[in-house]
């Protein structure tokens, strides 16, 4: 496809004798913990056509919830700007999310400026995207077609009614699974399929989704129930611990752990024993891993948070749209970054309460 040439716009200063300055343009950033950005998380629209209730409950997210105003969204080419900045501070990898990315009109123009980024080693940047399926059907083509390097497809429960109980609209397995094979024959593999277990609620579903992935070119991901956001009204009894998910797949097939691909990796690799494929796990509330994480934020109107639990960001969209140079935003970000302490999932079930969590609709998964 043709990409569209964005404007850069880059202000930034000649190298000067004494210019300390210019240490922020540019470099690896590490946070008080040590912690490296690496990875950076874009949503790029707040809002989803489900109504799960472990992100976007119906009695919150209802006819009259307000959503942002588009002007308020950061466009494209203020997205990509950003991203270049995130990249020359040595970001690796950009994962699209929302609410649901494949709602925003032209995702794919997006996915193409994005992937036409360099890292700082001179690799394409890898550009991956998290989606609900459900029109993914439609999408599939020209999200490879742009270049998108990798999608991630949420699928809770394959039977009918626990599915649309929990997605409460009108979409059914069958859209999902539609969108899994246009991805498939686009050239998408492996395809990563994530399930929130919820006790309860779906985890009468965790083997037959085995089942069903096993011996599929998809990696299938069972993802502790997080409280993120204030809307969902999470409890602790809710959660089903890896531990037994993993207990319960062993008694219908054999699988064993493998190494992470990368530091930092969010999910726990398994493989099944008889070369069927992998498993993952992903466990932030019995096993946290805040002390790996390298992931950084950025919110559909363009703040910066660098915790999936955060309750505040740094507003890079008002210094965007007031004409702050790239070091200047460049500085910011690193002055975010180098101040960061989070570590909520280790601390979760510290005595003293939280401040009120961003929503997940608004920062991405």
């Amino acid at each position: 496809m043709n990409r569209r040439v964005v404007p850069i716009i880059d202000q930034r200063l000649p190298p000067g004798p004494g210019d300390e300055l210019l240490r922020a343009a540019s470099g690896e950033l590490f946070d008080t913990r040590g912690r490296v950005l690496r990875d950076l998380r874009i949503s790029v629209t707040d809002r989803c056509n489900f109504r799960c209730q472990y992100c976007m409950p119906r009695a919150v997210f209802d006819s009259n919830y307000k959503f942002l105003p588009h002007a308020e969204l950061l466009n494209f080419d203020e997205i990509t700007r950003l991203a270049r900045l995130f990249v020359e501070h040595g970001t690796e990898k950009i994962r699209l999310t929302g609410g649901e990315p494949l709602l925003r009109k032209n995702i794919e123009v997006l996915v193409g400026d994005l992937a036409a980024l360099k890292t700082t080693a001179g690799r394409n940047l890898p550009v991956t995207l998290t989606t609900n399926g459900s029109l993914l059907k439609k999408k599939a083509a020209a999200l490879k077609a742009a270049g998108l390097a990798r999608i991630t497809v949420s699928l809770d429960a394959l039977d009918e009614a626990i599915f649309k109980r929990m997605n409460d609209a009108d979409y059914s397995v069958a859209d999902v699974l539609a969108g899994l094979k246009a991805a498939t024959e686009a050239g998408f593999s492996p395809i990563k399929v994530n399930m929130v277990v919820q006790r309860g609620v779906n985890d009468s579903q965790i083997e037959p989704m085995a089942r069903f992935f096993r011996g599929t070119p998809h990696v299938l991901r069972f993802i502790e129930y997080m409280d993120v956001g204030e809307s969902n009204h999470w409890q602790l009894g809710q959660v089903v611990p890896t531990r037994e998910v993993i207990s319960r797949i062993q008694a219908i097939a054999q699988i064993a752990p493998c190494h992470a691909n990368y530091s930092g990796e969010v999910a726990k690799r398994w493989r099944y024993l008889d070369s069927k494929g992998e498993i993952g796990f992903i466990t932030s509330v019995t096993q946290p891993f805040c002390g790996d994480c390298t992931r950084a934020r950025l919110s559909t109107d363009g703040k910066l948070y660098t915790c999936l639990f955060a309750s505040q960001g740094r507003d890079l969209r008002a210094q965007l749209r007031s004409g702050a140079s790239d070091l200047a935003l460049s500085s910011a970000i690193r002055g975010v970054w180098e101040a960061r302490t989070d570590r909520y999932s280790e601390a979760r079930s510290d005595a003293r309460p939280s401040p009120q969590k961003v929503e997940m609709s608004y920062i991405g998964g």
